[in-house]
């Protein structure tokens, strides 16, 4: 892989990548073999945190290495604010989630932030290294310059969904793409209905330029994965851009729905760690691996802190739990039918009030995540984890089609809808018994349904948002905003922060409304 170094100070303004080690982008890009090692840096750096591992040589300076993993991070933002879970932990800032008192300075926002813009980084010169003109001065010709161009579309499609994860999270951010060379000017703020348009725009630019669906190397993206993010974009695009866009939702999770995709039998196996093989349902994946992607967030993450009190660390194939992560009573009160098989808890010796949050046994634990096969082995290593994390899978298209059709679609599109929910719940029942009618489909169902299927996916802070149920007081679960019972807090902090280091070291950016 590339050997680089993200400086955090300043990051979004400078735009730049450190080479270390006298390695420069002129050396890394003068064969095709460099131009592929760069590649792999830019899907490299969504697993990984640096290029050592699992510590010593991070990719972005003055953040902790040991989270400083771009899952980690974005989970936090996306389930830790709000009804789906709770942590035990002191770290600086972390309890600033669900107390929901995060300030500018949180050094977990920052570190997201910082997160996500190294990798358009890294994308914004992987593109503009990878121009006919610059391939053409470097000798570089015929099938590998086809492979680089391929290459590049990919590039576009994750700088793309970067930009996504900024504008959901943060709204308004600085902007740039490849168009300029990296530390040679100081971007602009774009506002979050113009940075919609820019991810639409290139989503569909590149969406027929990619592989066909299921037919390029797992964990690389091909052309569903572009659809299924711009399916996600227009289910929000009331939120990012002022106008609802709930047919095109429709129309382009249909697109997924038919490129071949089907749900695997087992709901208990799409967190395993053999779930590489789950390519009937899983759209675009971050790989890892309990020996060559060795960090502390990922999955990882998600499996340790998920396991203590008088959880056994060997059911779920790791060396030991970290008494973190569990659940507010909220999420399990949504299994209403004991024969769910999605509501995997574990209850024994744990409470589903929480009077303490720093303590485990306060909270149901989730076990949703196991360091082991489907035939019950283990993973390649009992520290790090070899589950994969499915940043798109098939039954996300489905409960998008849904929710859509439930707010504007006809009476076939219902009629398709409520079949896709079936499709989801047979497979939760094991039979028919829970299958729903039109009757059932509203708004409201399918938000509780997106619940009971993509719990701690990362999901759940944007449904509430979209549904105006994250910040305000018609909606509230155990601690929400530091108070035992839930309280309401001001509609400003549906948007995180800009990292107030970005806003003293940038004079274009202005700092979101509130904070």
């Amino acid at each position: 892989m590339m050997v680089v170094s993200g400086t955090m100070v300043s990051c979004s303004k400078q735009l730049d990548i450190l080479p270390l080690n006298d390695i420069t982008s002129a050396q890394v890009y003068s064969t095709p073999a460099g131009y592929k090692q760069a590649f792999a840096k830019i899907y490299g750096s969504f697993a990984t945190t640096g290029n050592q591992g699992p510590a010593g040589n991070g990719d972005i300076q003055g953040l902790d290495e040991g989270t400083a993993d771009f899952l980690r991070l974005y989970w936090k933002a996306q389930e830790l604010s709000t009804d789906e879970a709770v942590v035990a932990w002191g770290d600086p800032g972390i309890q600033d989630f669900h107390n929901m008192n995060w300030s500018a300075s949180n050094p977990m926002l920052t570190g997201l932030y910082y997160r996500s813009f190294y990798q358009i980084t890294l994308c914004n010169d992987f593109i503009r290294q990878s121009s006919d003109e610059n391939l053409t001065a470097r000798g570089i010709s015929g099938t590998d310059a086809d492979a680089i161009r391929k290459y590049k579309v990919e590039a576009r499609f994750l700088r793309a969904f970067q930009y996504w994860v900024l504008m959901d999270l943060f709204g308004n951010v600085p902007f740039a793409t490849d168009e300029k060379a990296l530390g040679s000017f100081t971007p602009k703020q774009i506002n979050r209905k113009d940075l919609f348009n820019y991810v639409e725009t290139e989503l569909k630019a590149v969406e027929n330029d990619l592989p066909n669906a299921k037919s390029n190397e797992y964990g690389r993206a091909d052309k569903a994965a572009a659809q299924a993010l711009l399916a996600r974009l227009y289910l929000n695009a009331g939120v990012y851009s002022g106008v609802a866009r709930y047919a095109d939702a429709m129309t382009y999770a249909k697109k997924v729905i038919d490129a071949g995709y089907s749900l695997i039998n087992d709901y208990s196996h799409l967190m395993r760690a053999d779930n590489n093989t789950n390519t009937a349902e899983f759209i675009l994946t971050i790989n890892y691996d309990g020996l060559k992607t060795q960090n502390w967030g990922g999955t990882t993450f998600l499996t340790h802190a998920a396991v203590g009190g008088d959880m056994n660390a060997a059911d779920f194939g790791i060396d030991g739990g970290w008494f973190g992560i569990r659940t507010t009573k909220n999420l399990p009160g949504l299994f209403t039918n004991v024969n769910d098989k999605r509501a995997q808890f574990f209850t024994q010796g744990q409470n589903i009030e929480i009077n303490d949050i720093t303590n485990f046994k306060d909270g149901y634990a989730v076990a949703k995540y196991r360091n082991r096969k489907k035939d019950n082995t283990v993973g390649s290593n009992l520290t790090w984890v070899d589950i994969d994390f499915p940043l798109f899978r098939l039954a996300e298209q489905y409960l998008i089609f849904a929710e859509a059709a439930a707010r504007v679609g006809t009476a076939a599109d219902k009629t398709a809808a409520v079949g896709y929910i079936n499709l989801l719940r047979q497979r939760a029942y094991g039979n028919a018994n829970g299958n729903i009618n039109s009757a059932t489909l509203t708004p409201e169902f399918v938000l509780d349904e997106r619940a009971r299927e993509l719990y701690w996916e990362g999901h759940r802070r944007t449904d509430l948002v979209r549904y105006g149920r994250f910040t305000e007081g018609g909606y509230v679960w155990p601690w929400k905003g530091g108070v035992k019972g839930g309280t309401g807090v001001a509609a400003f902090r549906s948007l995180y922060p800009i990292p107030s280091a970005d806003v003293s070291s940038n004079p274009n950016i202005k700092q979101n409304s509130g904070y």
